[in-house]
């Protein structure tokens, strides 16, 4: 990508209606755009890191036998009356609308439900089971508070993934791989040392339920940490005060649902001897979008974003510093592409100082810059912006490290 060509433009100001510090710095580099309080649109570059976060979460939820499946947004009001959960008395979030013939529907903000009425359909015999169904999807919940950016929106994105298991030792042993696998999740996408699993409350599934809780200043809970070596701690919630506490953004959640759902519906299996037995139900979920945004409140520093490298939406940013070394940046760009490197390339017609700056903010690991000195030195200077370590090498160097 020539930056040239990118429509959006980075921004000297913050916008005068936000006061979180991801949605700050997204909007200013060009990632997001705010449609409306809790309501954004992502742009070139931020759908790219998007797509980037998706597609870690479906390979580990794939290696734990996860089934990817999209459910519909638009959802019919008699599944959710079979829990009560229809009443905006029991969820306070539900965006609801009717069609022209009167039917009422609501906007999905969760699909349990929805994905239980479904495998009625599927699900017999002990045969059938365990199903490990998950989906990445758009979700919508009426959020009184929407002032935390992308942290916490009225319209994200989700990941939730659903067990369905015939006994509970089947069900402890997904339990721990789910676990495992969160948290493979926020070490690949830069947050692991400061994520842990956190024991909350199991509100009306059962006595416990946990987190997965990213230590951070912008956070809304309250947590204890109780093992720094298993990074272990408690919700502030329970009232078990163990440990030294810290503000953090809950990342993900996974909980035993038990019957719950299964029974009202009538997700039964029949087991080896012919008894009919209720199915055992989990819930796990990660919000997408709102793991996005706590990398940024997370890893930003006072000059912009640092993105890890697995979800940066480029591998390089090259910079072009004079019109004399376009005619090589060019060529750099063209061998880097062409060794199958992501890079957005600044070819605008901007001072050195400009280009440094929007480098800064946007985040890209690794600054290439291609300057009067390399036209003499055929030395290209590389710059990690984690930790400002600046080095000098080939271009042939440079490729070997990224590939």
């Amino acid at each position: 990508m020539r930056q040239s060509q990118l429509f959006t433009k980075t921004r000297r100001e913050a916008p005068k209606d936000e006061v979180s510090k991801n949605a700050i710095l997204l909007t200013r580099a060009g990632f997001i755009h705010k449609e409306m309080a809790g309501v954004y649109s992502y742009l070139p570059l931020g759908l790219r890191v998007l797509k980037k976060i998706e597609n870690i979460i479906r390979e580990e939820m794939n290696a734990i036998g996860g089934q990817e499946l999209i459910l519909t947004a638009l959802q019919k009001k008699e599944v959710w009356e079979k829990v009560g959960r229809w009443d905006d008395e029991v969820v306070d979030v539900w965006f609801k609308t009717k069609l022209k013939d009167n039917v009422e529907l609501g906007l999905g903000f969760t699909h349990d439900e929805e994905l239980v009425n479904l495998l009625t359909e599927y699900v017999s015999s002990y045969k059938d089971l365990p199903l490990y169904p998950y989906q990445i999807q758009t979700k919508f919940r009426n959020e009184l508070r929407a002032k935390s950016g992308i942290v916490r929106g009225r319209e994200f994105l989700m990941k939730d993934l659903y067990s369905f298991n015939r006994t509970e030792e089947e069900q402890n042993e997904f339990y721990d791989r789910v676990k495992k696998a969160y948290m493979n999740v926020f070490g690949r996408c830069g947050i692991g040392d400061k994520t842990y699993f956190t024991l909350a409350d199991g509100s009306t599934f059962s006595k416990y339920s946990h987190e997965f809780q990213t230590v951070s200043e912008a956070g809304e809970d309250i947590i204890y940490i109780t093992d720094e070596d298993k990074k272990e701690a408690v919700n502030k919630e329970l009232g078990e005060k163990d440990g030294k506490e810290f503000k953090s953004i809950e990342v993900g959640n996974i909980f035993k649902q038990g019957t719950k759902y299964t029974e009202p519906f009538g997700l039964l299996y029949q087991d080896e001897d012919g008894k009919q037995k209720p199915v055992l139900m989990g819930g796990y979920g990660i919000g997408v979008t709102r793991l996005m945004g706590t990398v940024v409140e997370v890893l930003s520093d006072e000059k912009g974003i640092v993105w890890p490298k697995e979800i940066a939406p480029f591998q390089v940013h090259l910079l072009s510093l004079t019109e004399n070394t376009k005619e090589l940046a060019d060529d750099v760009y063209k061998t880097l592409q062409n060794k199958n490197i992501e890079v957005l390339y600044d070819d605008r017609d901007l001072r050195a100082g400009e280009k440094f700056a929007d480098s800064d903010l946007i985040g890209i690991p690794t600054r290439v810059i291609v300057g009067e000195k390399t036209l003499e030195s055929k030395m290209l200077e590389v710059k990690d912006r984690a930790s400002g370590e600046t080095r000098e090498m080939t271009l042939e160097n440079l490729i070997n490290e990224l590939i």
